[in-house]
């Protein structure tokens, strides 16, 4: 038997954007709940926190990344990395979450026994012998990829190239590229965000991608906000500002979806006009998919268009034959230089973190489980994993979770029930991945991700005005939450 040195109402594991959420809702509603946030970390801000590299901002508008509780105070609704890591910290502190944070904690392993009514967790601590503690709820913040090391292929004669090569994901003051050729490996975000960053200090940039990504210009800034704040109190012209960016998304999703073609033939109409007639946007800028089959990505104010203009970089679209001693030979017998490679080529995704989970004894594979709401995992009582949706900000789907979390405790108490676990009926059951995406990250990960039934509530919709709706007007008690445990006051 391990020896337990604490126990919690709730272990947060995570303290980024979700952790720091999941708290405030305990703080705000449940004061009474002993709570901590375990941070493998030595400091808050997950994403924030970890990427480095140069140009690293918000991938969608801050009034929606922004807290609905905690304003975004600027006009510029585009952000960097550490201004984003500083608005969390601020949130946290404000909200006095900041005491609640034990750096330096990995959880590695959680267990549920039906018999004792909780999670015995295990814990490694940095500079310190692990430690086991027990919880009654488990919250799951730490997102969904590898915070240890990003995606790289296998990319022949690697060892070859003279120069530097280096993933985003491990970047740090050290890498020069300086009046430096470089060739950064990608079309994802982070390569949109680089291109235009190193261009302004590298002696030239090129974007070396397999195959082109929708990308659509977005005004970094918001009149609007500016305009209301004349008029009403600041939270109040957030508030408005942040409800005209929801429905916005919103608008534009349901185009997607509906009409997908003439959305994809938008996002390429407003390439050309950025790019000019001269270009040969076919090439570099239709992709084989459908426009939300992977991420659309943003250039804050076409910055990403005006560099290719200016010539300070450019764009391959072509295939790596292999590395050389010089950079890259592509297939077409095209060689680019370069003195650095930049390998902006994806993520590794990790389910919780990597937690080990076992119930009652039995070793639970995530992948082989069903996500309820979008939060909970068949199966497996009293742990809600908070993850944001793919067509609009991550934190629209996180505080609709701290809020489903709030109700549940609350039905719980009243009932006295301590431990609530989703339960799914065969013909609720399907083989279709969570993520409804094609990216090759979502793809190489695909056996280890959870599935989503044929209905809601196993369903996902990634839709916020929908989910808002259900989470106002549905009971906590649906049918399929089995509730358990003594029937002592929690």
């Amino acid at each position: 038997m391990k020896a337990v040195v604490e126990h919690l109402d709730v272990l947060i594991v995570g303290a980024g954007i979700s952790g720091v959420c999941a708290a405030h809702g305990l703080h705000k509603s449940h004061k009474n709940k002993t709570y901590a946030i375990f941070e493998s970390r030595s400091d808050l801000g997950g994403t924030w926190d970890l990427f480095r590299y140069p140009g690293i901002r918000s991938d969608s508008d801050m009034y929606t990344l922004g807290y609905s509780f905690k304003p975004w105070d600027s006009a510029s609704g585009i952000a960097n990395g550490g201004d984003i890591q500083a608005y969390i910290r601020e949130t946290a502190s404000e909200n006095g979450i900041t005491q609640k944070i034990r750096y330096g904690h990995q959880v590695q392993s959680a267990e549920w026994s039906s018999d004792l009514q909780c999670w015995t967790v295990t814990v490694e601590r940095e500079g310190a012998d692990n430690v086991t503690i027990t919880c009654t709820f488990l919250l799951a913040c730490s997102g969904y990829y590898d915070y240890k090391k990003g995606y790289t292929p296998d990319f022949p004669d690697r060892e070859v190239f003279s120069g530097n090569i280096v993933h985003p994901q491990e970047w740090d003051d050290s890498v020069d590229y300086t009046d430096k050729r470089v060739v950064v490996i990608g079309s994802g975000a982070t390569a949109i965000t680089l291109l235009p960053a190193m261009a302004e200090k590298a002696k030239h940039v090129t974007m070396l991608q397999r195959s082109p990504t929708y990308i659509v210009s977005m005004q970094s800034t918001e009149p609007w906000m500016d305009f209301l704040k004349k008029y009403l109190p600041g939270n109040w012209a957030y508030t408005l500002t942040r409800a005209k960016h929801i429905f916005a998304t919103t608008f534009w999703s349901v185009i997607a979806t509906f009409w997908p073609k003439r959305f994809a033939a938008l996002l390429i109409a407003g390439v050309s006009q950025a790019m000019g007639p001269d270009f040969d946007v076919k090439r570099h800028f239709v992709p084989r998919y459908l426009p939300w089959e992977q991420r659309v990505c943003m250039a804050p104010d076409g910055d990403f268009f005006d560099v290719l203009k200016s010539g300070r970089a450019s764009i391959v679209t072509d295939q790596i034959e292999k590395f050389t001693s010089r950079g890259v030979l592509l297939a077409s017998g095209q060689e680019l230089d370069a003195d650095l490679i930049v390998t902006a080529t994806g993520l590794n995704l990790k389910v919780l973190g990597g937690i080990n989970l076992s119930v009652d004894g039995r070793r639970i594979d995530l992948g082989e489980a069903t996500v309820y709401k979008g939060m909970m995992f068949s199966g497996v009582p009293n742990l809600v994993a908070f993850t944001g949706y793919t067509a609009a900000s991550w934190t629209l789907k996180i505080e609709i979770t701290a809020s489903y979390i709030s109700k549940l405790f609350d039905y719980m108490k009243k009932h006295q029930y301590e431990s609530c676990t989703a339960i799914l009926a065969d013909s609720d059951s399907t083989d279709e991945s969570l993520m409804g995406l094609s990216s090759g990250y979502v793809k190489r990960a695909e056996h280890l991700l959870p599935k989503q039934g044929k209905k809601w509530p196993w369903k996902t919709h990634d839709s916020y005005l929908l989910d808002r709706q259900r989470q106002v007007f549905h009971s906590i008690n649906d049918g399929v939450l089995s509730f358990g445990g003594s029937k002592k006051a929690t």
